[in-house]
């Protein structure tokens, strides 16, 4: 498909910089079937079913921006991927500064060198030493705040907590699930009350979420590799849940793509552990998932391409303008959509 279907013009002022305050007051648009309502996130108890269960992504984000220099060249690196316990495929800002070979110094006696250089412009990075690269990351890294936000405002202090959700556990992402920062105690224990369930999976975040579009058509683009895990309990649990009738809701892009990634033709999940690629676009037959809670995307962007693909392009553009009309707030700080697609349609 042409990414240009994809386009739609947003106001810059619809881009949240900082979250809701608590989290679940954000805003929150649902889209059932082609149906458009306006809510809260508080009032999800009441818009799912008892036996319905949200899906969430146990990953947590590690400050994976990190500011050095070689010689008298300043070097920034976003990591990305993790390669090798001291190994992280990164992306560089002046890359042609940085030469295989070359040591890079990132302050706080934390250095790296050039292993190898990808025709995407990363590189593969190997940290000296033989202290965790987490350590040394807390030490000498930023929060890797989207450019969307670290492009208007420099990340700080309350960055370490507003861009972590409450179920974040195994190290590696570079990327919040940002559905899930909606979420809180008081939040789960409302959805509890009505029957709701929550399951978690893991997959690691990375940088390329936010790389842009750049080819003219879909099949042109590809996607940068993400590393998951559904263990065999977690996957026996979800099937149970669609077999007794209860609908799978993700919560957020993130889960949505490891759960269709580890999902056989009839629907059934699979235990699941490696690297998922997968890209969703119009046309795509959804096999594990009934819903969706996301948040507002980016225009051209695959996840936009993602809920499209999930509720059809003109519900989607519809329910985006009607959003932007009415002040919702956009991308990884901003309210939430629920996305119920009619079935059989």
């Amino acid at each position: 498909m042409r990414v240009d279907l994809f386009d739609f013009d947003l106001p810059q002022d619809r881009i949240a910089l900082r979250p809701a305050r608590p989290r679940d007051s954000a805003r929150l648009l649902l889209v059932d079937g082609a149906d458009i309502s306006d809510h809260q996130v508080l009032d999800l108890p009441s818009l799912l079913r008892s036996g319905d269960v949200l899906v969430f992504n146990d990953t947590k984000v590690i400050p994976a921006q990190l500011e050095g220099s070689r010689g008298d060249a300043t070097i920034g690196a976003t990591l990305h991927k993790r390669q090798g316990p001291r190994e992280w495929q990164a992306f560089l800002r002046n890359a042609k500064r940085a030469r295989v070979g070359d040591s890079i110094d990132f302050g706080a006696d934390v250095h790296a060198s050039v292993v190898e250089k990808a025709e995407d412009g990363s590189a593969l990075l190997h940290f000296h030493g033989e202290e965790p690269v987490e350590v040394m990351l807390e030490r000498a890294g930023r929060m890797p705040l989207p450019p969307y936000i670290a492009s208007k405002r420099p990340a700080d202090a309350e960055d370490r907590s507003d861009y972590q959700t409450m179920f974040a556990r195994e190290e590696g992402a570079v990327a919040a699930p940002t559905a899930a920062l909606h979420f809180t105690p008081r939040l789960l224990e409302a959805l509890e009350r009505q029957g709701i369930g929550r399951e978690t999976l893991t997959l690691h975040v990375g940088a390329g979420t936010f790389l842009p579009v750049k080819a003219e058509d879909t099949t042109a683009h590809k996607m940068h590799a993400e590393w998951g895990r559904i263990d065999e309990a977690t996957a026996e649990r979800l099937n149970a849940v669609r077999a007794s009738g209860g609908r799978l809701i993700a919560v957020g892009t993130t889960s949505l793509r490891l759960l269709e990634s580890a999902a056989r033709d009839d629907g059934r999940i699979r235990p699941f552990e490696g690297d998922t690629a997968i890209f969703i676009t119009p046309g795509y037959r959804f096999k594990a998932i009934d819903g969706l809670i996301t948040n507002f995307h980016l225009p051209r962007s695959t996840l936009f391409m993602l809920v499209s693909a999930l509720m059809g392009l003109d519900v989607m553009k519809s329910a985006y303008a009607h959003a932007i009309e009415a002040g919702y707030r956009f991308y990884s700080y901003g309210d939430a959509s629920l996305l119920l697609p009619r079935r059989g349609g």
